[in-house]
């Protein structure tokens, strides 16, 4: 009787885990600067997905990985997303930023659309720019 209620949970266990989909997309990337230089070691690198559909409100973020630079450029990045918050018609966009203890040194400039509909080729390149 033991194995039997075993052998039953066990597949439906299977069943289950077969048939749930998997709520996770992600992005591959990689952030550069044309300027000779090293960064210091301290700085830190941020990336956002977001939503810019709506031109007169705050764009919507729908992934974000942040944390101290490795290594030199071109900088790697990856973001995971729920592809469900994707919305037919609305316009994606992904930024980056270099900071140093709460001082920004490069920023993205130039808007670098996506479609997250599985055409965008990877990894997306960002560049950014120095702040003056």
């Amino acid at each position: 009787m033991k194995k039997i209620l075993t052998l039953c949970c066990a597949t439906l266990l299977a069943a289950c885990s077969s048939h749930t989909p998997s709520h996770q997309a992600s992005l591959d990337g990689e952030v550069f600067y044309l300027q000779r230089m090293a960064l210091p070691p301290a700085a830190t690198l941020s990336v956002e997905l977001q939503d810019v559909s709506l031109m007169d409100a705050p764009a919507v973020t729908l992934a974000r990985q942040a944390g101290p630079v490795k290594g030199n450029v071109p900088l790697p990045f990856h973001l995971d997303y729920n592809p469900n918050q994707v919305k037919p018609g609305h316009r994606y966009a992904v930024s980056a930023r270099i900071e140093l203890d709460g001082r920004l040194l490069f920023i993205s400039t130039e808007h670098h659309g996506v479609a997250l509909d599985g055409s965008d080729s990877q990894p997306v390149r960002i560049k950014v720019d120095p702040v003056r």
